[in-house]
């Protein structure tokens, strides 16, 4: 599968990625405002292009660009899964100029574990310090 690898706000099919993202167990339902209002404020967007130029994956990072980064929103169309994007798109991240700086890289997963060790990521053995508030996502 060819694909390319682009980055920017503006580069971003927001309701492809809002449909992509309303299918996720981590975001069931989301609407194209929250996702356009969480990719306004994020550090870093990624966006995954099909031959065609249709957008086929997403990712996205929160980051000082400094000391620390939060990768979320690695999502990739299901056709397309399993084929190396999404660790694609993990690669551009922790390559870009724009984090170059950052020593500290976190991000959650349920299932994809095996995808993000490849990369270098480990699970945390902060476990004890770790904490979080975690409320319900507001209807919006």
């Amino acid at each position: 599968m060819e694909y390319t690898l682009q980055s920017g706000f503006d580069r971003m099919d927001f309701p492809r990625v809002t449909a992509m993202l309303a299918t996720a167990f981590w975001s069931p339902g989301i609407g194209i405002d929250e996702v356009i209002a969480g990719s306004k404020h994020s550090a870093l967007l990624v966006g995954a292009f099909d031959p065609q130029g249709d957008q086929i994956g997403f990712a996205r990072v929160i980051s000082d660009q400094t000391r620390f980064a939060y990768i979320l929103d690695v999502i990739v169309d299901e056709p397309h899964r399993r084929q190396g994007i999404g660790q694609a798109m993990v690669q551009h991240i922790l390559g870009h100029s724009d984090l170059a700086s950052v020593y500290q890289w976190l991000l959650i997963t349920r299932d994809s574990h095996g995808v993000y060790e490849k990369l270098g990521f480990r699970r945390t053995e902060r476990g004890p310090d770790w904490m979080e508030i975690r409320s319900k996502r507001p209807a919006r």
